[in-house]
């Protein structure tokens, strides 16, 4: 995977509009634990691929200090056989001077060669010292919306659960509403409005046929009194 593909992938995910995406799609909560895998997923890549960048940073960060080292190494020898060759001419020895100022030149080509290896290198470590510290960002960014899709997540199953609870409670007294003349309770009620029409109407019958006896009580007494009252007119009579 090229830097320039990490870094898109990186940008592109760490921009992504997490409520635009939801508003989109059909069942939320499967988005939400798809997207959760997918930056779960991209993230390890990306840590693994950024973790082999800031490797090779780090190799030619130690490449570009070895050749500034070995530059003022050299630098350092020069002057010294330089000096070495000073004092050596002055005191006659032109043979050696001379060859003291050729180990000198040595030195000093030597660390010409460290200077331009370590000016070859500088832009490129700059470069990659941009681009990593862009991945990191990306990274933060990527964590960062991780946890937000966790948390959106958790907080959409808490809302769905309690949506499903209220559904819940309001089919069940839905479901023993006594307006509902299908419900349990209503024919329960009705049943025991007509056991009790049906006490009243026994009460009723037995009341109308007790208030007849009496009144047959009372018949019976008034014809007793006329019976007694046409002896009474037949005795006197006879005498």
């Amino acid at each position: 995977m090229s830097k320039q593909t990490i870094l898109g992938r990186v940008t592109q995910l760490a921009k992504a509009n997490i409520n635009a995406l939801l508003d989109q799609a059909e069942d939320p909560q499967k988005m939400l634990d798809q997207l959760i895998r997918d930056y779960t997923n991209n993230i390890s890549e990306a840590e693994q691929a950024v973790a082999t960048t800031i490797g090779n940073l780090r190799m030619l960060e130690a490449d570009h200090k070895e050749d500034a080292e070995a530059a003022a190494e050299w630098g350092g020898k020069a002057l010294a056989a330089s000096r070495k060759a000073d004092e050596l001419r002055a005191s006659g020895a032109a043979a050696d001077a001379d060859k003291f100022d050729n180990l000198a030149k040595v030195a000093l080509g030597r660390q010409i060669q460290s200077e331009k290896e370590a000016a070859v290198a500088e832009p490129t470590i700059a470069a990659q010292t941009e681009v990593v510290d862009k991945l990191k960002s990306g990274l933060d960014a990527m964590r960062n919306k991780l946890t937000e899709l966790q948390a959106k997540r958790d907080e959409l199953v808490a809302r769905a659960k309690t949506a499903q609870a209220q559904n819940t409670m309001l089919d069940a007294v839905k479901n023993i509403d006594v307006m509902d003349p299908t419900s349990d309770l209503a024919r329960f009620e009705d049943k025991v409005r007509r056991e009790e029409a049906r006490a009243l109407g026994r009460q009723e019958l037995a009341a109308s046929s007790l208030d007849a006896q009496f009144e047959a009580l009372d018949d019976l007494g008034k014809t007793s009194e006329i019976e007694a009252r046409l002896a009474a007119l037949k005795s006197d009579r006879a005498a």
